[in-house]
């Protein structure tokens, strides 16, 4: 970003330690770390803010397409009319499934596929 080299950061490093002095200079390179990081936030925010409006712009753009293209699709294919006078068709009332349905007769229950139980062990 500043492409800053080895002897530009000694020479800040030096001017910093006689200016700010030796004792002060972990607090003062707290303070700008900590306001680097606001700035990274603010940035990052101002970013995600930006993406967001080019993608409604985007989204916006390709729904101005899809209806142009759906309205050219209509135009070509017109919507045949109705032969039924506008009333929907009926369905016809499915046959009733108890009519096919057997009911299982007593002697079902006997013809179990599991033998019976034995309960003569101990």
């Amino acid at each position: 970003m500043f492409d800053l080299s080895i002897s530009e950061i000694a020479i800040i490093a030096i001017i910093a330690v006689v200016v700010i002095g030796p004792k002060e200079l972990p607090r003062a390179l707290a303070t700008a770390g900590k306001w680097m990081a606001k700035g990274r936030s603010v940035m990052a925010n101002f970013r995600t803010g930006l993406d967001a409006m080019v993608r409604e712009a985007e989204l916006q753009e390709m729904e101005k397409k899809w209806a142009a293209e759906n309205d050219r699709i209509m135009q070509e294919h017109p919507a045949l009319p109705d032969d039924s006078g506008g009333e929907e068709p009926m369905m016809e009332p499915l046959e009733s499934p108890s009519a096919d349905r057997v009911e299982p007769s007593a002697d079902a229950e006997d013809r179990s596929p599991l033998p019976p139980a034995d309960d003569s062990k101990p």
